[in-house]
């Protein structure tokens, strides 16, 4: 049986996708939680904290291999979201692949990075493309059309466009030429600004290229976009990597203020004070 076969197989065996979840703001998980209190504390918290009695495993990255490195950060730094990103080659191939080595990280200038693992022989498509080309989009994932954007990551052929096969449709960028994913209902035209090559210790040869890019457009539908002009996570519902080819959408919400130290401050000395009596 081939390997398809088998996944779809054990598929089958899996309840249906929830469709009718909408999700819903709660309260924190421990709202009466008051500062210098500590996990032990609380009955949630000292089971939390009985897991320690198995102890603790250290992984040295350059004793564990590549693989099974790759197989905890995957499993571990979780929910990741992916970057759905258009590119188009020198010689005109249209390019479309997902990938969760990803975040933003700059409102000022507007960045995001993209790691890109590459091949044996070669750098990643997309990655070759960014940096003869300078220019990429980058649209995020809703549930409705994750399977479609799945098989963008198949291993075509260099000269071989994913998009007539996935189904997926082409809009047209404002300032780049590659083109936005018009059912991606939040999308990033971007500039590359930044290209890092990284290789593993006493090699030469670049294992991963990460790609920093300037956002200089962001277009987001407007029916996901709430009174406060920003986009409403219930209606987006994107989509996050989880460890090896498991994914996830958003469940409930709960929403945690920011603290000021000139509304708290006091407070957090006089419990500061209590604990050391």
């Amino acid at each position: 049986m081939s390997t398809t076969s088998s996944s779809r197989g054990a598929e089958e065996d899996l309840p249906p996708f929830d469709r009718e979840h909408v999700l819903k703001h709660t309260q924190s998980p421990n709202p009466s939680w008051t500062y210098g209190q500590k996990l032990s504390e609380t009955d949630k918290g000292k089971a939390w904290l009985a897991g320690e009695k198995e102890g603790w495993t250290v992984f040295d990255p350059e004793k564990e291999g590549s693989r099974q490195t790759y197989l905890l950060l995957i499993s571990g730094v979780i929910p990741r979201p992916i970057a759905f990103v258009s590119s188009i080659s020198e010689t005109g191939v249209y390019n479309l692949a997902p990938f969760s080595w990803f975040n933003t990280v700059s409102s000022n200038p507007p960045t995001i990075v993209i790691g890109c693992t590459n091949l044996p022989t070669r750098i990643h498509d997309t990655a070759l493309n960014i940096i003869a080309t300078k220019q990429f989009t980058v649209n995020l994932i809703s549930e409705t059309f994750i399977e479609n954007a799945n098989f963008t990551a198949v291993d075509t052929p260099i000269d071989h466009s994913e998009w007539p096969a996935s189904g997926l449709t082409m809009a047209d960028s404002v300032y780049v030429k590659p083109p936005r994913v018009r059912e991606s209902v939040f999308s990033l035209e971007c500039e590359l600004s930044h290209q890092v090559d990284l290789s593993p210790a006493g090699s030469s040869r670049a294992t991963s290229t990460v790609l920093f890019g300037l956002v200089k457009r962001i277009h987001v539908r407007n029916d996901v976009l709430n009174e406060k002009g920003v986009v409403n996570p219930a209606l987006y519902r994107p989509v996050a990597r989880l460890g090896d080819i498991s994914y996830t959408t958003l469940g409930d919400a709960f929403r945690l203020p920011r603290l000021a130290w000139a509304d708290v401050g006091s407070d957090v000395v006089e419990a500061e004070e209590a604990i050391r009596i």
